[in-house]
């Protein structure tokens, strides 16, 4: 296989995922071996790639390889997710830049305009999966609302809702105005906003005098129907029992007393608005007070907001100061930043508002899950985010599950001509059921099946499950094989969402775990440390950076600036490192088969030492690596395969090996180095799935349907610890060489002599010899009179220099670095003079202090003898 002077990554990386996927490499079917699953986080249906799904994925991809190359029968599950409120609002949009109106279309129309959007725009993300690498089994391609999907989700809406869990009631909701839907806690972002906190005047019935209430929100005055006091508040204590008159519209309302008031805010005076607060909304079920909506379902104002219905909340705002000003019923005003909850889909403020909606009955299906990850039976990495998670189970509340749009599963509940409700998994299965209650005539067209569809959170929350239909089939042999699955990798901002209510799922409906392992990766942001985003324009196209540096070069930037749970500062450079890599791994394997071979001969001493050290080497770094993947360091699994092949494979191992100018080498020590290489590729494959493909299939003679994706991980050796500890002093012993050479300028094709006194190991000098270009390695035992030298340990090594030095220079050079060493030393005495230290600091700090001490120590006796034989 011809191999090109230069690292193409476009023309390799098509070329190898058209092979993978000829060949069927990344398919699974249940057989005998061990089982290793991963289950995508499905993308939204019409996303496209971005950098975080960049990183999710790679990290899934490297865990899915890694597998697959121990043996285990790797099935990586992809799929998308219909994504409710972001797939509806920009099929909305795209009508009504064509001038047509949701609400002019019947349910049915509009649904095949969704369906045309998704059929079009959909699977786009997948598609650019594969360009990363992603060795998902694409057979397996599951849609959230695809049939056996919707058929999982309507089945579990059902079996729940007769299991008592479901149920339907108005409560207060967070309504996102311009989605027209309810939205679950988690779908709300609380950010700062600076506003203004205005004092109103409540004049109290019957007296002249007022009571002052201080609210961010004046536009909901007219949704009150209380004021509220603490009952031990001296400063509102006149209060009790009276009534107050609401600004502007003349409303008398009740002061009532409760422990809730925060005496410290404002006036201590509050004002009670149960149908647009949530702890209003308590209060006034506690109190018994009526709820007064004051708000259309699109943010502006209906009949009970009075002068100022039709008109949007914000304008209303600005028009209410003005009146409750000139009315002279406005105190104060001050600048206020409080926190706003907005819609994490459409960035506009969420209303409270109550509402009619379904809800899901968390409190008993939540405790299996919180103990699960308590008792560490399904862990996460890292283990911060158990923290985060006990603290919402701990407080968990009620499902909101409807949603008030059509795009999504419609929820199975038919309404009854003279009320009631029934819920089944069809409207014939609904009527044969209401049948059985009613004592009137009915037919199956006066059932009417509620509009609202299933929050998008409540198919996916099956996904581990319904991926492999054992919702539909619970006994069928895929869900038997793959379930439950093994690593699942997030982002935490999902923890909720979507991980807390996977593990619900999998203990309500397989009485097990659903997963192992949590890897949650952190967010990627730029290098300023702010979040990627469209708005800010920071965010680098995925597609085209893979073009720029590779998709092996992409994936290993990210990675490289990544460890788990923390966030990613990306900057493009580490890309430029990763494609700089390929382009070392490709330069080494042009070196290795561009020698040429000679059967006869020898193989020297170099080689046979350097082949033993490496091997060595190579086999404590795969415990080294098994050990970081059992731990999820991936990042620095990657950096560990990275500084074997870049520092003692190619500066070390291939330095020792390699032939003499135009020579050849010897069989063994090639056979060998093509070992080493395949054994690498191996290593690195995981982490860059196309530069390895590449060089394994042209390593040697490959058969059709042959992979680097299914070869074994290489297998570890037992490890000389000793002969690699040798072998360092040996490094340390040519560095020492070569740093003399370049401080005095000494080519390296200028052979040299090195002279030994003290202890030395000579099994390494064939090897010393070579990569230092020594003529000869001598054992002295006195110095002579012109040297340069250096210590290894307690070993002196000395370069003779007699006609190769300037010794007035050398001279003053070693007087200036004794006096920085003997500056150096005193501050080290100081230290360890100082009884407090001692006594104190850490006995490893105190121990490092001495070794400072032994080293400065030994230097300034070695300079001082070569000062004083320069000088005689």
């Amino acid at each position: 296989m011809e191999i090109s002077s230069k690292y193409n990554p476009a023309e390799v990386e098509d070329k190898w995922y058209s092979y993978w996927m000829e060949h069927k490499l990344f398919r699974s079917k249940p057989d005998e071996r061990e089982p290793y699953t991963i289950v995508i986080p499905p993308p939204n249906v019409t996303g496209i790639l971005h950098m975080g799904h960049m990183l999710n994925n790679t990290i899934q991809d490297i865990l899915i390889r890694r597998a697959r190359m121990e043996g285990k029968n790797a099935c990586w599950v992809p799929g998308t997710d219909h994504a409710s409120i972001a797939t509806e609002a920009k099929v909305v949009a795209k009508l009504a830049a064509e001038g047509i109106k949701k609400s002019d279309l019947t349910r049915e129309e509009f649904l095949s305009h969704a369906w045309e959007w998704t059929h079009k725009h959909g699977g786009m993300i997948l598609e650019q999966l594969k360009k990363l690498g992603a060795s998902c089994d694409w057979d397996r391609t599951c849609f959230t609302m695809d049939e056996k999907r919707s058929e999982s989700v309507i089945n579990v809406f059902v079996d729940l809702y007769n299991k008592g869990l479901v149920y339907r009631g108005v409560r207060m909701v967070n309504w996102d105005p311009q989605a027209l839907t309810a939205l679950s806690d988690e779908e709300v972002v609380h950010k700062e906003v600076n506003g203004k906190l205005y004092y109103l005047r409540y004049k109290i019935e019957g007296e002249e005098t007022y009571a002052v209430v201080a609210t961010t929100r004046p536009e909901t005055i007219m949704g009150d129907t209380a004021m509220c006091i603490h009952p031990d508040n001296p400063k509102t204590a006149h209060l009790k029992g009276k009534k107050v008159i609401v600004p502007l519209i003349g409303r008398v309302i009740p002061v009532i007393e409760d422990e809730y008031v925060d005496m410290e805010f404002g006036t201590g005076c509050l004002k009670v608005t149960p149908a647009h607060d949530v702890n209003d909304y308590v209060l006034g079920e506690k109190y018994n007070l009526p709820s007064i909506d004051i708000f259309n379902d699109n943010g502006t104002l209906n009949e009970n907001g009075a002068m100022y219905a039709g008109k949007d909340r914000f304008e209303v705002r600005k028009l209410i100061e003005k009146d409750l000003e000139n009315a002279g019923l406005i105190e104060k005003t001050e600048p206020y930043t409080n926190k706003v909850g907005f819609s994490e889909r459409t960035n506009v403020a969420i209303e409270p508002k109550l509402s009619m909606q379904w809800f899901l009955k968390m409190e008993d299906i939540a405790k299996p899950a919180l103990d699960a990850v308590e008792n560490d039976t399904i862990k996460f990495h890292p283990v911060k985010y158990k923290n985060t998670y006990r603290h919402w189970m701990e407080n968990i509340k009620d499902w909101c599950i409807s949603r008030q749009l059509w795009w999504g599963h419609q929820i199975p509940a038919y309404y009854l001509p003279k009320g009631g409700v029934v819920v089944a998994v069809t409207k014939e299965e609904a009527y044969q059921k209401a049948l059985q209650t009613v004592d009137y005539p009915l037919t199956i067209d006066d059932l009417r099946q509620d509009e609202d569809c299933l929050d998008t959170w409540f198919s996916s929350w099956l996904w581990p499950i319904s991926v492999f239909d054992g919702i539909n089939q619970p006994d069928n042999p895929d869900i038997s094989y793959y379930y439950p699955t093994n690593d699942l990798v997030t982002g935490p901002d999902i923890i909720f969402f979507w991980v807390a209510r996977m593990i619900m799922a999998g203990y309500e409906y397989r009485q097990s775990l659903c997963f192992s392992n949590v890897y949650f990766t952190g967010i990627v942001r730029d290098i300023q440390g702010r979040k990627m985003s469209k708005q800010l324009g920071n965010s680098p196209d995925p597609i085209e950076l893979m073009a720029r540096h590779g998709a092996d070069g992409v994936r290993m930037g990210m990675l490289l600036a990544s460890s788990a749970g923390n966030d990613l500062l990306f900057d493009e450079s580490l890309c430029e490192q990763g494609r700089n890599f390929n382009n070392k791994i490709w330069n080494a394997f042009r070196l290795v088969k561009g020698w040429e071979v000679n059967d006869t001969n020898e193989q020297p001493e170099t080689a046979k030492i350097a082949i033993n050290w490496f091997g060595n080497v190579l086999s404590k770094t795969i415990v080294e690596l098994d050990d970081l993947f059992s731990k999820y360091r991936l990042s620095e699994a990657l950096m560990m395969v990275y500084k074997l092949f870049w520092d003692e494979f190619s500066s070390w191992y291939l330095e020792l090996v390699k032939p003499a100018y135009r020579q050849p080498i010897d069989r063994a020590t090639y056979q060998a180095t093509l070992a080493f290489f395949d054994s690498l590729l191996r290593l690195l494959h995981p982490f860059m799935p196309f530069i390895t493909e590449e060089l394994w299939q042209a390593l040697n003679e490959r058969k059709p349907g042959e992979s680097i994706t299914i070869a074994q991980q290489p297998k570890a050796n037992r490890v000389d610890e000793k002969l690699i500890a040798d072998f360092e002093i040996t490094k340390q012993i040519i560095a020492g060489i070569r740093t003399i050479r370049l401080q005095k300028n000494i080519p390296n094709k200028d052979e040299l002599t090195l002279q030994v006194i003290g202890n030395h190991d000579s099994r390494f000098d064939t090897a010393v010899a070579k990569m230092a270009n020594l003529s000869s390695i001598e054992n002295l035992s006195e110095k002579p009179a012109v040297t340069i030298g250096f210590l290894v340990g307690t070993t002196e090594f000395i370069v003779p220099m007699s006609d190769k030095m300037d010794v007035e220079a050398e001279l003053k050079k070693m007087k200036a670095e004794r006096e920085y060493y003997a500056g150096f030393l005193q501050s080290v005495m100081k230290k360890l003079g100082n009884e407090r230290f001692v006594q104190n600091a850490k006995p490893e700090i105190v121990e490092n202090e001495r070794k400072k001490q032994a080293d400065a120590e030994s230097k300034i006796a070695l300079l001082e003898e070569s000062i004083k034989a320069l000088e005689q």
